[in-house]
């Protein structure tokens, strides 16, 4: 049985959201920003510089600075070695679900994972981000930026730090389209493979 699912996703295609429900109807455990809390932690970094930097790819690389130096590098890197660590702890543990992170690229070798990417078209990604109570106001070609914006940053994230193109079919055991399928359908495929069905 496959007892972790990581979900990658384009801004606003609904994957969070397929996520909980999943997390709900299989008794599996949500994570996304938690475990951003829990690496702050680990990296000695403070909550809202982790926040901060939640997928971003650093700026420069800092080819001068030693690769084995942890506390040389860059904040960035410092982070994202912590969430690894912490991502391939739950990975061993199972019976959860990571939203995000790079978690697939991450958990690669594990055997009990389900790697899944959702993406949708720009329409339902805009319309649904229009619906929620923090974006009211906003017009649809300013959404639409916002999203543009955001899925650039995850690419470049992805690019950074695994070398594997982000939504790259050859990286996922599953990429779904919320906006052709339904956020629902999606939820229920996913959970049928988690069944082994």
């Amino acid at each position: 049985m496959r007892n972790v699912v990581t979900i990658s996703r384009e801004y606003g295609a609904g994957g969070g959201t397929i996520g909980h429900y999943v997390s709900d109807r299989m008794g599996l455990e949500y994570l996304d920003k938690a475990i951003i809390l829990t690496t702050a932690n680990e990296a000695q970094v403070s909550v809202e510089s982790a926040l901060k930097l939640d997928e971003l790819a650093p700026t420069n690389f800092g080819f001068a600075q030693s690769l084995f130096d942890f506390y040389n590098k860059p904040l960035n890197e410092k982070l994202f070695e912590a969430q690894s660590e912490i991502i391939k702890l739950f990975g061993e543990r199972g019976n959860c679900i990571i939203v995000g992170r790079n978690a697939n690229s991450i958990l690669k070798e594990f055997d009990n994972c389900l790697h899944v990417f959702i993406s949708a078209d720009i329409d339902f990604r805009i319309d649904r981000m229009l619906k929620k109570e923090m974006y009211a106001g906003i017009s649809r070609n300013k959404m639409a930026e916002l999203i543009n914006t955001v899925d650039k940053r995850r690419r470049k994230y992805c690019e950074y730090y695994t070398n594997t193109v982000f939504g790259d079919s050859h990286n996922y055991d599953l990429c779904l389209d919320s906006s052709k399928l339904g956020i629902d359908t999606c939820v229920d495929i996913i959970c049928s493979l988690v069944e082994g069905k």
